[in-house]
């Protein structure tokens, strides 16, 4: 037996393969379905069914388009929003025997209503089940979000509650693999780690130590979670199942004197780089939204109908770059730009830069006409924030920006840096020229021991 992880960067999604005498079995796959394929094939194996633990909101599923390649049956679970047009519905207790194990459905709602979570038993050995795939019910140090439902709010809280208990009377000593880790939009309060199991979740997991029913619900129902416009999209599209994969691509080269027509035919510039290369020199009009932040927050920023041009070092980062805009229904990455600064201005091309400011610098310019935006998370915020700032939730930036004031000056800042220069870089691509970006941002200026104030 053996069961392989596969994690994607960005989403922080985990999928799983598990394999057993020859059959192999696929939980949650992504859209880019060849990982799953060579490891089946690498172990000998062939995929017999794929498990889809809940629908999923912040990625594209890849179980229709893994079935179609290797005839395996999809399985999701029961009291779904919408028909999941590609699978059949299993309830408790439904079982498929693999090799030597036993896989078997326990319905887990809460964070979905179709939310369902699967024990594994090693039939050599009668000790209970020895794992549980819990899905986006139960993660390690956090448990899923139950906001999907605003109508509902407290019904669906309180049935994660019973959901958890269910996987704490079922599987007491399981491992634990959940579909999501730290840095996935699904919860706030996940480990770093991606190891844990049922019986240390108990002891040392926040949420499960509550043991009333409505303090839980309470306590769920008091979290403040941001819903990506996107998510619906996603839901759609997971309902209908998306039938084309997607590989990295090279994307054709556009020429130097190409760039500025295609900006002007409506194509969005995108640079990819790293947050240092972007403000030391950037094209003119383009947003910086590094590799690791595209799919975090373009379904905030911007629209899966739009037309990029991907600005990078080189191809191969603009062909990982598709990758993660495509792993979020984002198809449409359709040039590659040379970030080669230096050629370009020989050319004749423009760019400009921004100015990352320190902690000083930043206390001198705010005591003048210079406003603070803080782009993080409102939680983040209310922990601990400077006096005097104004929050602007880095999603809500699109949304809001006819709010701003292009003629004012705005120093944006968030933990470190990275969403900050995100922020600056979309509002000088819209026609804000006085921006400037607090480079080290809460933490530099905590490390000066600046005064902060809490809500």
């Amino acid at each position: 037996m053996f069961i392989k992880t596969i994690k994607t960067p960005g989403l922080a999604h985990l999928s799983y393969v598990i394999g057993s005498q020859g059959n192999t079995v696929v939980i949650d796959p992504r859209r880019d379905v060849d990982i799953y394929l060579d490891i089946a094939n690498r172990n000998e194996c062939r995929i017999s069914h794929i498990f889809e633990t809940h629908r999923n909101e912040d990625l594209i599923s890849g179980a229709p388009i893994l079935a179609k390649l290797c005839g395996a049956q999809v399985l999701h679970g029961p009291h779904t929003d919408a028909e999941i047009s590609y699978a059949s519905t299993v309830h408790q207790g439904y079982q498929v025997e693999l090799g030597n194990i036993t896989l078997e459905v326990v319905e887990t709602p809460g964070h979905t209503k179709d939310s369902i979570s699967i024990l594994l038993f090693d039939n050599d050995f009668a000790e209970g089940p020895a794992a549980i795939f819990t899905g986006d019910t139960l993660f390690v140090g956090d448990v899923g979000r139950t906001d999907f439902y605003p109508q509902e709010s407290a019904h669906v809280a309180g049935l994660l509650y019973e959901s958890l208990q269910k996987i704490k009377t079922r599987a007491p000593a399981a491992i634990i693999y959940p579909a999501h880790g730290a840095g996935s939009v699904c919860g706030d309060g996940m480990a770093e780690r991606e190891f844990s199991t049922v019986a240390h979740e108990i002891k040392n997991n926040p949420l499960l130590a509550i043991k009333s029913k409505d303090e839980f619900i309470h306590k769920k129902m008091a979290e403040q979670h941001y819903v990506p416009p996107y998510f619906s999209e996603m839901e759609r599209l997971n309902s209908q199942g998306v039938s084309s994969s997607i590989q990295p691509k090279v994307l054709p080269p556009l020429p130097n004197k190409q760039l500025n027509k295609k900006h002007q035919q409506g194509y969005i510039l995108i640079d990819v780089r790293s947050i240092e290369s972007y403000l030391g020199a950037h094209i003119t009009h383009s947003y910086s939204l590094p590799l690791s932040m595209i799919t975090a927050y373009a379904g905030w920023l911007f629209n899966s109908d739009d037309k990029f041009v991907i600005i990078s070092d080189d191809q191969d980062m603009a062909a990982k770059a598709a990758l993660q805009f495509s792993r979020i229904g984002y198809d449409h990455c359709e040039y590659y730009f040379s970030a080669n600064l230096a050629e370009v201005s020989a050319k004749g091309g423009d760019f400009v830069s921004l100015s990352p400011l320190t902690a000083l610098e930043v206390k001198q310019l705010i005591e003048q006409d210079w406003k603070l935006l803080d782009v993080r998370k409102l939680s983040e915020y209310e922990q601990v924030h400077i006096g005097g700032s104004q929050h602007l939730f880095l999603g809500h930036l699109a949304a809001q920006l006819s709010k701003l004031k292009p003629q004012d000056k705005y120093i944006t800042m968030c933990a470190s840096g990275m969403r900050a220069t995100v922020a600056a870089a979309y509002l000088q691509a819209n026609g804000f020229n006085n921006v400037k970006v607090f480079m080290g941002s809460m933490g530099a200026w905590q490390a000066q021991d600046y005064p902060v104030e809490k809500a």
